[in-house]
């Protein structure tokens, strides 16, 4: 069960670096893989963004994002390990 939780959070993060590295190059906004990354991760970065104050032309919502799932991924399994 742990490497399944594992695995859903490595890919989420690899999804993250993935849209991080588009935004420091211009590409299409209606390609359908960036569609696809803009849904997988904007659900979780837009409540950070707006809970953060203003950094200018900085965006640290993915670097909290980051932060903020290893630290659910290392709970749930703590609590898959403790149950099982």
């Amino acid at each position: 069960m742990t490497v399944l939780i594992d695995m859903i959070f490595y890919i989420w993060q690899l999804l993250l670096l993935a849209r991080i590295l588009l935004s420091w190059i211009q590409v299409d906004p209606y390609h359908p893989a960036v569609q696809f990354l803009y849904a997988a991760t904007e659900p979780v970065l837009r409540p950070i963004r707006e809970a953060l104050p203003q950094t200018g032309m900085f965006d640290f919502s993915p670097l909290i994002a980051i932060i903020l799932a290893e630290l659910l991924r290392m709970i749930l399994i703590q609590i898959v390990n403790s149950v099982f």
